[in-house]
């Protein structure tokens, strides 16, 4: 059979940080998690976490097992920086057999660090992402003429694959969702080597099918019936006929592998399934370069510019696709509402209409406070070093995760070093450059997706985000203090303080203003009900919760006095709500994600 599948697995990404501590910036961060005990049933095994994250990470062993018994590249997989590196913080052991997996069994897909929403983030800082990336992965991919990349939730537009592509010399492979595409004919059909024109550079892309990939993830096929749904209801007559190779592309969550006991087992009957019936399993990178070898016979024109095609700005792979209007994806499910009219839109939360103008607001706020972050970095450091570019102080940036993830640069023996990191910059005080580059990362800890993907804003990842950006804020707020800048640290206590009066962004913001899919949306009554506290000990809703949270030890005695006449310190508390996909779990407290502390 000339049907091939592929099958890609997008890694967790960890999220219960609660704060983080001090430090110089010469050292990887510290930080303390929440202590909110839960377990997840595994085949006949209770695997036991004291959060969902630790949790997650032990079950990675019996996945590891799992895509260590298929076949040699026949999967692919991405992991998020932070999560793999927080794998060898927690339990290296799973750690080095991870490593093991992907150096030498499956094929490893670099992704950006920290699972932001790349086109919602500045130019400067996606150029930063996107070239760490590739120096993480650098040991898996060594001198791969192709590789693939994932793009966090694939959200994608024309300038941040260009962003990617121009940080490799390699050629890129970006894994979509066949949504994304726009004008997807035969015999430029999805399961053949299409190419995409972004950043004066051809990339290739492969988009999976949702039905299919969806069919395992949420349990509407049985095994038999997602064997016969490949094997025979995605055959290409024309290629078989041809003797062309062609590919049927596959992509779900690795947590899919843990949504109930069975699904380790289910998933290896599906692979055995197709295996019986003639369909081989070769991930899509190395499809592309079977096809660029000519070792697979290629249709005319196919993996070159003829088999161009086109990618909708902003499509993801897993949007509200039942509020579509183009039949494509987007991304109203991280922005809170639809760009094609600008309509705020509404999703069901616990049995009830909930407006998601929260995710607007949210993502306006941190791009303002990415910025705050971004350029106080880039101005102190041009303060002491005039000469230094964007170029240079970019460089060391990049050069920067060498330090905030050190142990997995060292496990490969990578430079780490303090002249390394200094060379760009070399002119400025490693003491404060090592604290800026601290400050500029937590920043970028701060921008995980994850907070805007659920319904709810009261989450331990909404929670964890906010954690992260207040120290940045906080911290730097002190080194401009340290600097006699009194007036820049006042401005980025204010920054800090926007955190704290969340709701007043309804009328700083002029959401009001917003049109609603339902008209409803966009109203005070439902901008508050859509922050309420969901957990018994606080009246705060998430974002005010956690600013304080981190403030309460963070922040100068004298400015703590005085926020504590307009907040009660008292309700900093950890506690959150749950997240909707994590029900499953079998939490110790299953009314809210609380924080033993």
């Amino acid at each position: 059979m000339q049907m091939k599948r592929s099958y890609h697995f997008h890694a967790y990404q960890p999220g219960d940080i609660i704060y983080i501590h001090d430090g110089s910036g010469w050292d990887p961060i510290k930080y303390s998690e929440r202590l909110s005990p839960v377990s997840l049933k595994i085949r006949d095994v209770e695997v036991k976490g004291r959060n969902w994250t630790r949790a997650v990470i032990k079950a990675y062993e019996y996945t590891a097992d799992v895509l260590g018994s298929l076949p040699e590249k026949s999967v692919s997989v991405d992991f998020e920086p932070f999560t793999l590196y927080t794998i060898l913080s927690y339990k290296p052991r799973i750690y080095g057999e991870i490593v093991e997996l992907l150096m030498d069994h499956v094929e490893v897909v670099p992704t950006t660090p920290f699972h932001p929403i790349m086109p919602h983030l500045g130019k400067f800082d996606q150029e930063v992402l996107a070239r760490v990336s590739f120096d993480f992965y650098a040991p898996f991919i060594k001198d791969q003429k192709v590789v693939g990349y994932w793009l966090p939730e694939g959200v994608i537009t024309k300038e941040t694959a260009g962003i990617v592509v121009n940080a490799t010399s390699a050629d890129v492979l970006f894994l979509l969702d066949e949504r994304q595409f726009v004008g997807l004919n035969l015999p430029q059909a999805k399961f053949s080597c299409n190419t995409y024109q972004c950043g004066g550079k051809l990339a290739y892309v492969f988009g999976r099918d949702h039905q299919l990939s969806d069919a395992f993830a949420f349990n509407t096929l049985d095994v038999d019936g997602l064997v016969r749904a490949v094997s025979e209801g995605r055959v290409d007559v024309f290629k078989e006929r041809e003797g062309i190779p062609y590919l049927v592309h596959l992509a779900s969550d690795l947590e899919a592998l843990l949504a109930n006991p069975q699904q380790l087992d289910r998933f290896l009957g599906w692979m055995r399934g197709l295996d019986e019936k003639g369909v081989e399993g070769i991930n899509a990178v190395h499809f592309v370069r079977k096809k660029r070898s000519g070792e697979y016979r290629c249709l005319e024109g196919e993996c070159s510019e003829y088999f161009r095609i086109n990618v909708k700005d902003y499509s993801s792979w897993s949007d509200y696709y039942d509020l579509s209007l183009d039949g494509r994806t987007g991304d109203m499910r991280w922005l809170g509402m639809r760009r094609e009219d600008g309509k705020v839109i509404n999703r069901f939360y616990r049995g009830k209409k909930i407006s998601q103008l929260w995710k607007y607001a949210f993502t306006k706020l941190f791009r303002e406070l990415n910025r705050a972050v971004r350029f106080g970095v880039i101005d102190l450091i041009r303060g002491h070093s005039p000469e230094a570019n964007k170029e240079s102080i970019q460089e060391f940036l990049v050069r920067y995760a060498r330090v905030f993830f050190r142990e997995h640069y060292e496990y490969f023996e990578m430079d780490t070093g303090v002249d390394y990191i200094m060379e760009p910059i070399k002119d400025v005080d490693p003491t404060l450059a090592m604290k800026l580059g601290r400050i500029y990362y937590m920043m970028l800890l701060a921008n995980h997706s994850c907070p805007r993907f659920w319904e709810n804003i009261d989450t331990r990842v909404t929670f964890g985000n906010v954690a992260a950006i207040s120290k940045a804020l906080i911290e730097l707020m002190e080194v401009y203090m340290k600097e006699g800048m009194g007036e820049r640290a006042n401005f980025l206590l204010l920054e800090y303080m926007k955190l704290l009066a969340f709701p007043q962004l309804y009328y700083d913001y002029d959401l009001y203003k917003l049109p609603g899919l339902e008209g409803w949306e966009t109203t005070e009554k439902a901008w508050f009900k859509s922050l309420k506290s969901e957990v018994p000990n606080s009246q705060y809703n998430v974002v005010t919760r956690a600013a304080l949270y981190t403030g309460k030890e963070a922040l100068p005695d004298e400015v703590k006095e005085a926020l504590g006449i307009l907040y009660d310190f008292k309700g900093a508390v950890a506690d959150t709500g749950h997240i909707p996909g994590e029900v499953h779990g079998n939490w110790e407290r299953r009314e809210w994600c609380e924080h033993r502390a």
